[in-house]
């Protein structure tokens, strides 16, 4: 082989590999491959009851536990949604929640799912329905976000979420929305 083939070589064969690479990131059975979703029916059901997006429900799941449904963080939350016991305990004594325990909640994905996207849609109202406000309220919790407001610490808004003052809910508000995307764009429906 000559030394002019070997050189071709070497720029057409890293050139084949990224164009291959470029067509399997962009197919959506890839996609759906790496971000795939667990608990369809589930999702489905809970979103439907509080006229969410079963899309963002599915990225609170994939970032809170990665569609464990029996997580329980180093804070305490738990279930497959990381509810916080206190939350949790708020969320069963309403009406929708009157027949289930606490030990359900954080241990069957169903009622799991539910809980966690009534308290989505409760959060939801409490911020007319301004996501990055929702999503940081659901990680640091609603006193939290409305000091920040109060303070003019953070506006709220998506284009200014490197101003929310703690950097575990900043990181938490990005990765939702990054996952909410992802989905939105490989699945239709659920």
């Amino acid at each position: 082989m000559s030394k002019k083939d070997r050189k071709r070589r070497r720029i057409v064969l890293p050139l084949l590999l990224v164009v291959l690479g470029l067509l399997f990131v962009q197919s959506d059975w890839l996609g759906r491959l790496i971000y795939p979703i667990s608990y369809k029916e589930e999702i489905k059901e809970g979103a439907a009851k509080y006229n969410l997006d079963p899309m963002l429900i599915a990225a609170i799941i994939r970032v809170e536990s990665n569609y464990k449904h029996s997580a329980v963080s180093p804070k305490g939350a738990v279930g497959i949604m990381q509810v916080m016991p206190k939350t949790a305990q708020e969320i069963l004594s309403q009406g929708d929640f009157k027949n289930i325990s606490a030990d359900q909640a954080a241990q069957e994905a169903r009622i799991g799912i539910l809980m966690g996207a009534y308290y989505v849609k409760y959060l939801s109202r409490e911020f007319d329905g301004s996501l990055p406000l929702t999503l940081a309220a659901y990680n640091a919790g609603l006193g939290n976000v409305q000091g920040w407001l109060g303070d003019g610490k953070w506006d709220g808004t998506e284009s200014h979420l490197s101003d929310i003052p703690y950097g575990e809910t900043r990181h938490y508000v990005q990765r939702v929305l990054y996952y909410y995307k992802k989905y939105r764009d490989l699945y239709e429906t659920l």
